[in-house]
């Protein structure tokens, strides 16, 4: 059962369902299916394609969802990252053709859900580990403010159309300022805008959103305002069907490299979206499980007339702010979907699009974080700075854009840790177990003969020479009584070729001067580095210690004759085990059992 869940997540959501989880989902399925006929008639006519697959592309795609993605809240759908990049791709093989655009389309879809399925198959959604929490609240925030100004022109009733985030707001602002306000439609939006946050206030039962949805519809259809007032209209008829005909494997090379690059765009739109509301709910989301479902959710969508999807950064916080609990809430949006296109295709025919743009304003001001922008700004910089590199990155250069400029940043930040580490040399401090860190203990001081260095990062080309002249460094201060340097390797966690030859040198420096190295708490895998590098003569058997102080003890023995250099009377050590408790980073480890790391 385990085995088929990890395929099927859909087993584990029923296994686990809750009665008190029902009514929420189907409440929030209603919210969201609002949503979903408005945005999907319109991107499919920013793709190029007859409005109604843009529902085909959004119900079939959330039936798969439901069955094969990972996320419990993920809203699966049309977008506006990708309607451009599809028109791009289809229009100019479609030459014209409706028919044929919207074979293409599905073939489309369907090439980009192979390949995230393949790229689950072989575990590549690995890349979500690299979506660390900087990035997600900078991504959120960013497509927060993204949202508020695409949706600020219909909650006014007027349209703008520009080619960036910042032409539409220099646009918007002109547009305010020439009287191009629709007062009807501005009542509507920024009434329905008041009224969801004051329900939100005041901890009504019934969402908000739901609330002003019915009743602007209940308004526009008794007072007559479809006429006067921009409405999403009626929905176009037929249900989600086969439209493949006519393709040639000709087209299949001309939309491969389209369809690399929209996977690569909706699985980084989709994992960040998916990571970061599973975060906010406690859950965990598998990246290569997230790939494979939306990949499946492509596949399906493309075999039935539609295009390519990925996850909704508008739709998603409505269903969250709706109280969605599992994905039930997609499948109520597309059986709803269904059941108004079959029963009452006229109803969304009074649904003023000022109401919609309110309420999707109202979930992507909810995704705004403004403490946790103070909390990074308080706790590091470094990760406040890649919050705010994540947020101008995707306002300015675009979603995936934005991404990967700031996951380059984080690898530079992660490069500049280790290239430069916390770096330690470790002596005695009276009454203390262990060996500590001399620079936070001025009381401590060396054993005599001996040096005791850390360097708590991997050894890799980048910082091979500082870890070098560090202990050289160490080693001039200690003076010229200095016979042995110990190097407490547990933080070293690997060694590359280019440090292990800085290894070699520092090693051969100190044998020139008459010192000797060893390596203490040194991991086996990092031994077994070692040996393949082909070290093993140089460093033999002999020059390993299993701990810091079987190091220490063993040296001080042979040079003094007896153990008293290490050794502690009962009550200091008694003493030194309850404050070991609290000693933290300093230790540089007791003095147990000697053992292999």
């Amino acid at each position: 059962m385990k085995g088929i869940a990890r395929w099927v997540p859909a087993v584990a959501t029923v296994r686990e369902y809750r009665r008190a989880w029902l009514w929420p989902d189907i409440r929030a399925g209603i919210v969201v299916t609002a949503l979903l006929i408005p945005a999907g008639m319109g991107y499919a006519e920013v793709a190029g394609l007859p409005p109604v697959t843009g529902l085909y592309a959004t119900i079939v795609p959330l039936l798969a969802y439901a069955v094969f993605g990972p996320s419990r809240v993920l809203v699966l759908g049309p977008d506006s990252s990708l309607a451009p990049i599809i028109a791009a791709a289809i229009l100019p093989l479609a030459l014209g053709d409706q028919s044929r655009a919207v074979a293409l389309a599905g073939l489309l879809a369907i090439m980009v859900g192979v390949l995230l399925v393949l790229g689950g198959l072989v575990r590549l959604g690995f890349v979500t580990d690299l979506l660390s929490k900087p990035i997600r609240v900078g991504y959120l925030n960013a497509i927060a403010v993204i949202v508020i100004v695409s949706q600020l022109p219909k909650l006014l009733g007027f349209s703008v159309d520009a080619a960036s985030l910042w032409g539409d707001a220099v646009a918007i602002v002109e547009e305010v300022f020439a009287g191009a306000v629709d007062p009807l439609a501005a009542a509507f939006g920024v009434g329905s805008l008041v009224l969801i946050f004051t329900l939100k206030a005041l901890r009504s039962p019934v969402p908000g959103v739901l609330v002003v949805v019915v009743v602007s519809m209940v308004l526009a259809a008794v007072f007559g305002l479809s006429a006067r007032l921009p409405v999403v209209g009626a929905l176009p008829q037929g249900l989600p069907a086969p439209a493949l005909g006519g393709l040639e494997w000709a087209d299949v090379a001309g939309l491969a490299l389209p369809a690399a690059g929209i996977a690569l765009i909706a699985f980084t739109d989709t994992a960040v979206l998916s990571r970061t509301f599973a975060a906010r709910r406690g859950d965990t989301v598998d990246g290569s499980q997230e790939m494979s479902g939306l990949g499946i959710a492509n596949v399906a969508g493309g075999a039935l007339g539609g295009f390519p999807v990925s996850g909704s950064s508008s739709r998603t916080p409505v269903a969250e702010q709706a109280g969605a609990r599992t994905q039930l809430t997609g499948v109520v949006g597309a059986v709803l979907l269904v059941v108004f296109i079959l029963a009452v295709p006229g109803l969304t025919e009074f649904l003023p699009s000022a109401t919609l743009a309110a309420v999707v304003m109202s979930a992507a001001i909810g995704l705004i974080d403004v403490r946790g922008v103070v909390r990074l700004v308080r706790l590091n910089i470094v990760d406040a700075v890649l919050s705010a590199a994540a947020f101008l990155g995707v306002l300015v250069f675009g979603v995936l854009e934005g991404i990967v400029i700031t996951i380059g940043l984080s690898f530079v930040a992660f490069v500049n840790r280790s290239w430069r580490p916390y770096k330690a040399e470790l002596g005695r401090v009276e009454g203390l177990r262990g060996y500590h860190d001399l620079s936070r203990n001025p009381q401590g001081t060396r054993v005599p003969g001996i040096v005791i260095v850390r360097f708590d990062a991997p050894l890799f080309f980048a910082n091979g020479a500082i870890f070098d002249d560090w202990v050289r460094s160490r080693v001039k201060e200690a003076g010229p009584d200095v016979r042995t340097v110990i190097l407490a390797a547990e933080p070293i966690t690997d060694i590359d070729t280019t440090a292990a030859d800085e290894l070699v040198e520092l090693d051969d420096y100190l044998r020139a001067h008459g010192i000797r190295l060893i390596i203490a708490e040194m991991k086996s895998p990092v031994v077994d580095t070692l040996a393949r590098y082909g070290l093993t003569r140089r460093f033999t058997p002999d020059r390993f210690a299993p701990t810091v102080g079987a190091a220490v003890d063993e040296l001080t023995g042979t040079l003094r004759g007896d153990l008293s250099g290490t050794r502690w009377d009962a009550a200091a050590d008694a003493e030194g085990t309850r404050q070991d408790e609290g000693a933290g980073q300093d230790d540089a480890g007791d003095e147990p059992p000697p053992r292999r790391r």
